[in-house]
């Protein structure tokens, strides 16, 4: 089920809400698992059985752990359990297809086996990354443990961030799990960040989703730019809408989420780009993998070796293919270049000499990660970087894309969000936003009636 659908707008949504807060307080969080179930299974009911083992693997995980708190090596022998189990799940179904494609490749008298195609269940990164953020703050004492498993199950099924993040790590919610109080205002801030969400998913990234599809066999090196710029704004607007349709919902129901994204396309270098693109996933990089393989404290070989581990793997995180590890290393050698030297520089650098550096090289990688063919990734660089005029088709769709090329460039700065909350804050500004908001509403039911099935980027990690 998607969120930027009929059904998930005025069917299951306005049901949930209706229930949740008919529902006794100390009976939420048992609805509240019951839908995320629904929710989940809308879709693919089959997998529904691999999230439930998950949940009790890892419930039962958690309990060993705490159990054994004071054996240090029993304790250790089950959060080693632990992730052997999450990533066993996340790499039959995520790289099975892939490692097997390799070996054929390698021993030729292999490719005569057919290989089964294994589908990926949604939302298994995110939930994965979950229960392992779980077990390992249990083990570490940085969470408790929860010893009931209706709200352990409700953490990990949550609706609203389960398909595409963000990533919650347990510690962030653990109080909320247990008694999280709702409000009038909350519940308003809710639907005003969900709209923004979907105004950004409907009107921004889905259309600069079909000027990327017109221009993206363009001959000319001016409409493959234009082309591969409007890529770009699609997957922010698409996956910081999931992020703020997320956040919002999850204020609808009482729980704070912390923020994915902070106007990373203001970023003047690559470091300061990671720390505002996708943050909870930086930020699980860093906690589980990064800083326990030594992270600044090993000298600065020990450091560029732990840049290269964690980008790698991010890298293979977004998906089982060449093009996203080579995409993970592109950003690895980046990073390490800043560290030796570069961000000293860009520190004295003129601002708009860095943010020129940090776009150009985004959209490098943006290419890298779009083309999982690397013959198709050649030739759209060649033709990014050749000459040409811009064909009589490209001309059209650049002229008739231009002013929402423009709006989402300003979207993507603080400035909208600053003249928003001036005028918000006057007493007239107050209708004036609900009046915004409610036409913002309007014009993407509009815009849904007419479009096809169009789910997220994200979904497919």
């Amino acid at each position: 089920m998607v969120f930027s659908s009929n059904i998930f707008l005025f069917f299951y949504l306005p049901t949930v809400l209706a229930l949740y807060y008919l529902t006794p307080r100390r009976y939420r969080n048992t609805l509240l698992f019951l839908v995320n179930l629904v929710f989940y299974g809308w879709g693919e009911p089959v997998f529904l059985l691999l999230m439930l083992f998950s949940i009790l693997s890892n419930y039962a995980y958690g309990l060993l752990i705490q159990r054994y708190r004071r054996q240090v090596r029993a304790k250790r022998m089950v959060l080693v359990a632990s992730v052997v189990v999450n990533l066993g799940l996340l790499g039959f179904f995520k790289y099975a297809d892939f490692i097997a494609g390799m070996m054929q490749a390698v021993f030729p008298f292999l490719r005569t086996v057919p290989l089964p195609a294994i589908p990926l269940p949604i939302g298994i990164s995110f939930y994965v990354f979950q229960t392992m953020s779980y077990t390992i703050d249990v083990y570490r004492g940085d969470a408790p443990v929860q010893r009931r498993l209706i709200p352990f199950g409700t953490y990990v099924s949550l609706f609203p961030q389960l398909i595409a993040g963000p990533i919650v790590r347990y510690r962030d919610v653990a109080e909320q799990m247990e008694d999280r109080r709702e409000s009038v205002s909350q519940f308003a801030d809710g639907i005003r960040r969900f709209t923004v969400g979907l105004g950004k998913k409907i009107l921004i990234a889905n259309q600069m989703g079909l000027l990327w599809d017109l221009l993206r066999e363009e001959g000319s090196g001016l409409g493959a730019w234009i082309g591969l710029t409007a890529f770009a704004f699609q997957i922010y607007f698409d996956f910081s809408g999931y992020s703020d349709m997320a956040i919002g919902l999850g204020k609808m129901l009482g729980f704070t989420f912390l923020e994915n994204f902070n106007y990373p396309y203001i970023s003047r270098s690559i470091t300061e780009f990671w720390r505002r693109w996708h943050i909870s996933l930086s930020t699980w990089f860093r906690e589980y993998v990064y800083i326990p393989l030594g992270g600044n404290r090993r000298g600065l070989p020990r450091q560029l070796w732990n840049i290269l581990v964690v980008w790698a793997l991010t890298g293979l995180w977004h998906g089982a293919s060449w093009n996203f590890l080579l995409w993970g290393l592109y950003f690895a050698l980046l990073l390490m270049i800043e560290k030796l030297f570069l961000l000293r520089w860009l520190d004295r650098a003129p601002l708009w000499l860095g943010h020129l550096y940090t776009l150009f090289f985004l959209l490098m990688g943006w290419a890298l990660f779009f083309f999982t063919s690397l013959p198709e990734l050649w030739a759209f660089l060649g033709r990014l970087f050749g000459g040409g005029a811009v064909s009589p088709e490209g001309r059209v769709a650049i002229l008739g894309y231009l002013p929402l090329l423009l709006v989402a460039a300003v979207a993507s700065t603080p400035f909208g969000s600053r003249v928003y909350g001036r005028i918000r804050d006057t007493v007239w500004g107050r209708y004036g936003a609900v009046g915004l908001g409610m036409a913002a509403l309007v014009l993407c039911v509009a815009a849904l009636a007419s479009q096809s099935y169009n789910p997220f980027i994200y979904f497919r990690f």
